[in-house]
């Protein structure tokens, strides 16, 4: 009886390794034609170097961005009653769902220089988000922070409240509760989701060209460094991409031996 519990069905296994097969078949073929005689000279290139330096930049300016205003969002989502509240769930996580060149569209439609706001905006202040770095950062926030809502309402969603519920009593403030009560309990998911939103933010591409452009040094991140090398320069393009793929391999690797696997033994 030990050893029939002990032995994985044979199905999962096999179908197990299928679904792996289909991650690690394309990472083998990018090795397979990596030129690595050039990689150096590749990846040190002023062009790598500064969409490497901007997707960094904006990626976790965008991570940060999603957090401070994704987390109070989906506290409201999870513990607020009001009407409309399934609807606006729905706009929340619309930009999982929608093509990014449509969100970038819809961006620049709302905060572009002719845009519903983004024309006021301008006129009051001169600040123009597209084509500027900042668009960048809107644009990414924009895709990467529904990630992070869904991950904190659900586990929002599923923690025990009488904890509060006896800060509350104590005397505690809403916002004392929050902060000392509520967050420590939903820190495990909290970070698997500002992972979550920084690497969805770092290889964001649809809605930043489309709202933020292609400028070298500006706007050009590296997934957009990789669309222009592939027309010019096929190697510089699998360098751009190997570089990405060490990149978040390395960050989620760390983060998931540090953050989760100790929210997991908690």
């Amino acid at each position: 009886m030990s050893t029939a519990r002990r032995r994985p069905p044979a199905l999962l296994v096999v179908l197990g390794v299928i679904g792996a097969t289909l991650f690690v078949l394309p990472l083998i073929g990018l090795l397979g034609v990596t030129p690595w005689s050039r990689l150096g000279e590749l990846a040190t290139d002023d062009v790598v170097l500064d969409a490497l330096r901007l997707s960094l930049i904006t990626s976790l300016a965008a991570a940060a961005l999603a957090t401070l205003l994704g987390v109070p969002l989906a506290w409201v989502l999870s513990r607020l009653t009001f009407p409309g509240r399934g609807l606006l769930r729905a706009i929340v996580t619309l930009p999982m769902v929608l093509p990014p060149v449509v969100g970038g569209a819809a961006l620049l439609f709302a905060l572009g220089r002719r845009g519903v706001i983004g024309e006021p905006i301008a006129e009051a202040t001169g600040l123009v988000l597209p084509f500027s770095t900042w668009g960048v950062i809107i644009a990414n926030t924009f895709v990467a922070m529904p990630f992070l809502v869904i991950t904190v309402e659900g586990a929002l969603s599923s923690i025990d409240q009488r904890r509060e519920h006896a800060a509350a009593v104590l005397g505690a403030s809403p916002l004392t509760v929050f902060r000392r009560v509520t967050l420590p309990m939903i820190a495990p998911s909290l970070r698997a989701g500002v992972v979550l939103a920084w690497a969805r933010a770092l290889g964001e591409f649809g809605a930043t060209v489309t709202f933020a452009g292609n400028l070298q040094g500006r706007t050009q991140t590296l997934p957009l460094a990789v669309f222009v090398s592939l027309e010019s320069d096929r190697d510089a393009a699998i360098a751009i991409s190997l570089l990405m793929v060490v990149l978040s391999i390395g960050v989620l690797t760390a983060l998931r031996g540090r953050w989760w696997t100790t929210g997991a033994q908690r």
